[in-house]
């Protein structure tokens, strides 16, 4: 590890940002360039005496999971984040693995589509990022929650009812389509473990997985419409368009209502009124 190099990177990159790129109010008083420690510390969820231990090259070793965390809050490009885990002797995704990396494009775009809900998603159909109106239409915890209750896969198959309203048809057809793209994802990324560990629990948890893994199908998922039934706005029906992010594997999962409908209206709404009474839980 080059500690020399972390501590000079660290800087540099913070010193880079400003806090409208990262949605921070600004201010006249601040006295020097960029970021304070404390503000990346938050983005990241790190402690500031630790941040401020790697920038003074006092901490050895940051896990790959901090690295991420420090790639995502700095704003850092797909070579950038390479370099900052070589730097620390970790080899980053490479052939063969999923980059859950969050792109600065990827979150500009996420933060300036505030009107409408939007979700990113990796193959896995892991959550790496949802804004307020997303979180608030779905019941969205938070954002890049790494445990299965942020897989929107792991929830078809083995979590409580969700939110959006199917007929058993449609339900079966979304299970059959969700365990083709997930296929495909096992062909594109042999080495993740990540995935492969989902398709193993997936496996041990669900007759219904295993029976239509067996089935071999592959392919990629497509738009649809979706009726989502609210607990303080009831339903509201969107189109749902999911977007590929070119040179990246993350996709964006946008809702969008017909201007002038009483959906659009609903969504209107629920923009409006925010999270504040609305109790969490992940749409699938």
């Amino acid at each position: 590890m080059d500690r020399d190099e972390l501590s000079a990177c660290l800087r540099s990159w913070r010193d880079r940002l400003t806090p409208a790129e990262v949605g921070l109010p600004t201010s006249r008083l601040r006295r020097a360039p960029g970021l304070r420690r404390e503000e990346i510390a938050q983005l990241a969820g790190l402690s500031v005496d630790y941040l401020a231990r790697l920038e003074q090259g006092r901490a050895s070793n940051p896990s790959p999971s901090v690295l991420a965390a420090l790639a995502r809050a700095l704003r850092l490009t797909d070579a950038e984040r390479t370099h900052l885990y070589r730097v620390c002797g970790h080899a980053d995704a490479g052939a063969g693995h999923i980059s859950r990396h969050l792109t600065p494009g990827v979150q500009r775009i996420l933060d300036r589509l505030a009107d409408v809900p939007v979700v990113v998603l990796d193959p896995t159909w892991q959550i790496v990022a949802a804004n307020a109106l997303a979180r608030a239409l779905l019941g969205i915890a938070a954002d890049d929650d790494p445990t299965r209750g942020g897989n929107i896969m792991w929830q078809l198959f083995s979590g409580p009812p969700s939110r959006i309203i199917r007929s058993p048809a449609e339900q079966a057809a979304l299970e059959a389509e969700a365990v083709a793209d997930l296929h495909d994802a096992a062909g594109r990324y042999p080495s993740d473990a990540r995935l492969r560990d989902l398709i193993g629990d997936l496996h041990e948890r669900s007759p219904r997985f295993r029976e239509l893994w067996e089935e071999r199908r592959v392919a990629e998922r497509s738009a649809d419409r979706k009726t989502i039934e609210h607990p303080e706005i009831g339903p509201i029906t969107l189109d749902c368009d999911m977007l590929t992010v070119h040179g990246s594997d993350l996709r964006l999962v946008v809702y969008t209502a017909q201007p002038g409908s009483s959906d659009a209206d609903a969504l209107a709404l629920l923009a409006a009124i925010g999270m504040q009474t609305f109790e969490a839980r992940t749409e699938r």
